[in-house]
């Protein structure tokens, strides 16, 4: 019999449409869903991205002056960390007993970023995190995170990571990630409805197959969240025929997948709003392992290696004037002996 015991439960994916650009409604929706979950023994449940207050479509419908009309109503509805609103996700975490993944637009001084937080069953803020790259016109609404984002929390669930939507396409931050030993994964995305036969790579097929990859590549579960559009979007977003055949209602394909990239859990039809629930045990992750670590024993970082730059990057640096200066900047010390060569590693931080 083994000496370890290795942590096992219950997860839940949510498929569902946020209350759009509506930040209370969609905090009430969460709180729900949550409760909902924790009624039936889940102890970990994940949102999609941009779930609060919802994915910003117009940006993919038309012109940017045409998208202007949301622009206001988007910020105000946005979610700043440590608000009363954020806080309301922390009471009901702890209130219920359930670990959340939330995806959300953060709101943070004149900026937003899409964003996920880590809430832990205490109601403790464990994480939060920012998508290091927006995906093309999201550039044009949110701005970047930096190498502090791509971060594994070690906790009593087992290791936690996230990431959102395109970052799976990124072949070096999913190696950050699972060299950091990651044990579950929030995959967060938004509704898979957007241009839906004529743009394959935004579909279900293609972003599904990154989280299934993502399970057997990194040897880990996947929990990915997936919203919907909801009728109430459609007729708010979708004003003439051409923008309803771009965003269709429906798209939601959340899955859970498990770390040999079988999937799990029953999945809901595209228009259904609900949860995807599956047990989890973490002690499948060492047979997997068995078979291909990619930044352990199946890596060769002979060759090939990752320098991941975990500094957090501000825009200012604000320095307070001290009576005694520090050395010039341009004196440099010489190391009396040479450094010793560092031992190889697969990922360099």
């Amino acid at each position: 019999m083994s000496s370890k015991t290795h942590p096992r439960l219950r997860v839940a994916a949510v498929q569902a449409a946020p209350v759009f650009l509506d930040l209370d409604g969609t905090l009430d929706k969460t709180i729900d869903l949550m409760a909902q979950a924790a009624g039936q023994g889940v102890k970990l449940i994940a949102f999609p991205e941009t779930w609060a207050p919802g994915y910003p479509w117009w940006i993919w419908l038309d012109s940017p002056a045409w998208g202007m009309q949301f622009v206001q109503r988007y910020h105000d509805n946005s979610l700043v960390v440590g608000s009363p609103e954020f806080d309301r996700i922390r009471e009901a975490a702890r209130k219920h007993g359930i670990w959340v993944s939330l995806g959300y637009s953060e709101k943070a001084a004149g900026s937003l970023y899409i964003a996920q937080a880590l809430i832990d069953d205490q109601g403790r803020t464990v994480q939060t995190r920012r998508k290091l790259k927006p995906t093309h016109v999201e550039r044009t609404v949110f701005g970047e995170g930096d190498g502090s984002d791509l971060a594994v929390c070690e906790t009593a669930i087992g290791n936690v990571g996230s990431l959102s939507c395109w970052e799976h396409l990124q072949p070096l931050s999913k190696y950050a990630m699972y060299a950091q030993n990651e044990q579950i994964h929030c995959a967060a995305w938004p509704s898979f409805s957007l241009y839906r036969g004529a743009a394959y790579a935004l579909g279900p097929e293609v972003n599904n197959a990154a989280s299934q990859i993502y399970a057997a590549e990194g040897q880990c579960f996947v929990i990915a969240p997936c919203a919907t559009v909801s009728p109430a979007m459609s007729e708010l977003l979708c004003t003439d025929p051409g923008k309803q055949q771009m965003l269709r209602v429906g798209g939601g394909f959340a899955r859970i997948y498990a770390p040999d990239g079988s999937p799990l859990g029953t999945p809901l039809p595209e228009d259904q709003e609900g949860l995807v629930v599956a047990d989890i045990d973490l002690g499948m992750i060492s047979l997997a392992k068995a078979a291909a670590d990619p930044s352990g024993h199946y890596a060769r970082p002979d060759v090939t290696r990752l320098l991941l730059d975990r500094t957090r990057r501000q825009p200012v640096v604000f320095r307070q004037p001290s009576e005694a200066e520090p050395a010039s900047p341009e004196t440099v010390v010489a190391s009396p002996e040479p450094a010793a060569t560092p031992a190889r590693q697969p990922i360099a931080a």
